[in-house]
Formats: C-alpha cells, structure tokens, sequence
C-alpha cells in the first residue's frame, strides 16, 4: 500500500515525468500505414490545464494563446500523431481520453479508458494510442482513426509513465506501485513477463537506437538499464536522492537524471552505464522536475524550485545562469527547430517561452488553472 505522502510526490511528480520524458511516440512495426505530413496550419504548443479541464493552444511564431477547448476532467497528459492531426488528451478525473483535431481545435468524443489515466504515448505510424491507467493498472489502446478503445492490457500496479520503442515493436510501462516494467509487444497487444526494477519506478525513456529503455527509480535512488532485444535488467545506476525525471541527448551518448532530494543532474554515458559527476543545480524540488534537451543536444533545460529553469550545457556538463520564470514551473517542451523552450508555471497559470540563443524569458503567457502538460505540433 501506497502511504499518501508518496502519492503525493507520485502526483506531483506525474507531469515532469509525462513531459520531461523523453517518452519516445513510437509505434508497432506490424502497422505499415505511413506517416502522413503535417497539416497543421502553423506550429502549435498545446497546453493541458489541470484544474480548468481545458487545454490551450499556442501559436508558437507568435506566442500568443488561442480560445481554451474544453476537455474532461483534470487533463493530466497530452500527446500529438506524427502527423500533427490530432491531440489526444488524457483526463485523469473522468477517465477519458479527447481527441482535439488541430487544424480547427475542435474536441471530439471523448473515448472511455480506464481509472486515472496519466500517461499517454502515440505510435510513430500514428495509427495505435497507449493510455497508462493508474487507477486500474491497465494501459488501453486506442485505434486512432476511429477513435476506439481496445482491450485493457493487464500490467503492473499503479503505470505512471510509458514509453514506445522507435522501431515500434514494444511499448515500456513503468508500474510505480509494483517495482515492475511491463513490456508490451505492439503487434498483439499482449504484455509480456514483468521486469524487477528498483524502488517506485516512476519514469521511462529509451535511447533514440531503441536498445535500451532508463527507468527512474524514485525511492532507491537509482536508474535501471533494460536491454529491449531481451527485456533484461542490466546492474542499477547509483545516482543522486529522489530522482524524478529523465532525458536522453539526440545522439543517445549521454541520459541525464534529475535528482529532487540532492539538487543534483547525474549524467550516465550510455556506453557504460557509468553516472558522470554530478552537476549541482539551484534547487531542485522533492516533489517534481521536468527536463527536456535541445534538438541538437547542446543544452539540458531543468525546472527548479525557485521558480527558474537552469540550462546545462551537455559539452562541459556545467550549469548556466537560473532563468525566471513563473510559480512551480511543471513542464517544459522545446520546438522541434530549438530556438523556444515553453515551460508551464503552474502556480501562475501561464506559460514562459524561453529563447534558446539568449537564454531570455519572454513575456508570459496567459493559459488555464494549473498547466501541468505540454506537448508541441511536428
């Protein structure tokens, strides 16, 4: 049984870990449908507003926000097709999933999944959604073009986070109340035998060559290896006290951990699995930090406790100078061409765009109560 302080630092921690993350939307190998190009009118940031039921787009050349669109419950993930089509919006306080078509930001019918659902990854084909059910240690698979749920997958106690392989042939679920990664082959959908990790595994992300998936051990203080070609645990990662968030640099050399209790970012050369030195930031917090690296993997952005973001820069490994930004920074994406990292404050209810030359916030902008998720168009 989970105590409620841990619960706590689960809940809070959820969003970092859904957005840092470096969860890798890829899709089953079995499906063949290409990826369609984008039709999306203009790069678009979409933002899930915890405590209003909404979610706001950004229009990302301008930065400015559009009209709220309403969604279920407590949105607590959101994830986007390759083909920029469609958003698809987890509601963690009505079990739901809202399809929101982008090219008119228009909802759709909301699709019934299991109990809490917190993390949702797509297929890179499009085709196939995961949703992690927290409440029903479940992850529900939802046939994009019609929007139909399929059979629950039985997996381990309390999935807060999931991960799909690039090549599509597996999807990673991270069981945070069992100790247990659960490895599900995407062309059947059936889950295969669990994997013993560490101690409230809370995170998952898996290198860009698909061979090995990180997961976050929160209470032990570690980072477990899993080899994908045979679903085995290699030696666990010693790195810094409560590490929360995970992300992985775009030529898969180095994975850097987050670590809430120490104040610290462990970097581990993949190569090895050695953790580096560790890299002392501002302040991290106990209960949730998001990360998220630059396209081409120059720079690491952090969120901290004292209401900044602290860049690292992954050459020398060095923090740079903390960037302000509003309350309880929650989660932070980056466009796919760089020069713009969005980072939601969720005790201010607004979203700063940082520019990645410069390091400068922007003007903040003005989204629902509580943005907690965000996620950008291709």
């Amino acid at each position: 049984m989970i105590g409620l302080g841990t619960v706590a630092r689960a809940w809070m921690a959820v969003a970092a870990a859904l957005v840092a993350l470096v969860v890798t939307c890829a899709g089953a190998a079995a499906q063949t449908r290409p990826a369609v190009a984008a039709t999306v009118s203009a790069p678009t940031a979409y933002v899930a507003n915890g405590s209003s039921g909404t979610v706001t787009p950004i229009t990302e050349a301008t930065s400015t926000a559009g009209k709220p669109i309403k969604v279920g419950t407590s949105p607590a993930a959101i994830a986007i097709t390759p083909d920029g089509m469609t958003a698809y919006v987890a509601n963690n306080g009505s079990g739901t999933v809202t399809p929101i078509t982008t090219a008119t930001n228009t909802p759709g019918k909301a699709i019934k999944v299991g109990k809490d659902p917190y993390a949702i990854a797509i297929t890179p084909n499009g085709m196939t959604a995961y949703v992690a059910n927290a409440g029903a240690s479940t992850v529900t698979p939802i046939a994009t073009a019609t929007s139909t749920p399929g059979t629950a997958i039985k997996v381990g106690k309390d999935p807060y986070a999931i991960a799909i392989t690039p090549d599509g042939d597996a999807a990673y679920v991270a069981n945070y109340g069992s100790g247990t990664v659960t490895p599900i082959a995407t062309a059947t959908n059936t889950p295969g035998t669990a994997i013993k990790v560490g101690k409230a595994p809370l995170t998952i992300a898996i290198t860009p060559n698909g061979k090995t998936a990180y997961v976050v051990n929160s209470s032990s203080s570690t980072v477990t290896p899993i080899a994908t070609a045979t679903n085995t645990p290699g030696t666990a990662i010693k790195v810094g006290g409560g590490p929360l968030a995970i992300a992985i640099t775009p030529n898969g050399k180095t994975a850097y951990v987050a670590n809430g209790d120490s104040g610290t970012v462990t970097p581990i050369t993949t190569a090895t699995n050695a953790p580096g030195k560790s890299i002392t930031v501002k302040l991290l917090s106990p209960l949730q930090v998001a990360m998220a690296i630059t396209p081409n993997g120059e720079t690491v952005y952090v969120t901290d406790a004292s209401d900044t973001v602290t860049p690292i820069t992954t050459a020398s490994n060095t923090a740079g100078k903390s960037i302000k930004v509003g309350n309880s920074p929650l989660a932070i994406a980056i466009t796919p061409d760089g020069e713009t990292a969005y980072v939601t404050n969720a005790g201010s209810n607004t979203v700063t765009p940082i520019t990645t030359a410069t390091n400068a916030p922007g003007k903040p902008i003005k989204v629902g109560y509580y943005p907690q998720a965000i996620t950008l168009t291709p």
